[in-house]
């Protein structure tokens, strides 16, 4: 199954077209944001690996923030072990998602892979990928489900909270404030 998404940014004024490609042995995801912040404009490609349990295996992200360019290629073994450029990233050990916080896609990975019940909730560890910022570290994070298509997410410690609306794939419908979606085409191969 292919999906197409369109997801208008709020806080950063964005507009993102992400393609998700699902397959048997997982997904693989395509994406470009356009947008603006701090009077500069930016894009954004990134593409994320992940295999049928919703484990991210692989990201890759090009950045332009005006003049500045960026990219950077992050994988796992599949045993918890993180090459960034080429390099082992111990730091990153024990993370199994990561998290661009310009789009909201990177919610869909932990939704999907804990599976969480209503009222469960779940601490994970992330690779925190700021585009803007420049700034690639671990982060605490929480999820609790709180109804069939309603998250609770925080960083932890708790300095960011929202509650986050999905649909019957996990992918974001709505994060107030931040992410609304606007459009999306469902297609079979």
């Amino acid at each position: 199954m292919q999906t197409n998404i369109l997801w208008t940014g709020r806080e950063y004024y964005s507009l993102e077209n992400c393609l998700v490609n699902t397959l048997n042995t997982g997904s693989e995801i395509n994406s470009t944001i356009i947008g603006r912040y701090d009077e500069k404009i930016y894009k954004v490609e990134y593409q994320i690996k992940v295999n049928a349990n919703w484990e991210t295996v692989f990201l890759e992200v090009k950045s332009q923030h005006s003049d500045l360019r960026d990219h950077l290629i992050l994988e796992n073994d599949g045993k918890g072990n993180w090459i960034l450029n080429g390099k082992k990233a111990a730091q990153f050990e024990g993370c199994i998602d990561v998290d661009i916080p310009l789009t909201p896609f990177t919610n869909t990975l932990p939704v999907n892979r804990l599976k969480l019940a209503t009222n469960d909730e779940r601490q994970i560890k992330v690779i925190y990928v700021d585009v803007l910022e420049r700034q690639i570290k671990p982060l605490r994070q929480k999820y609790t489900r709180i109804s069939s298509t309603e998250y609770l997410y925080e960083n932890v410690p708790n300095d960011f909270e929202a509650k986050i609306e999905v649909d019957e794939f996990g992918l974001v419908v709505d994060y107030p404030g931040l992410f609304v979606r606007t459009a999306v085409l469902k297609t079979n191969y």
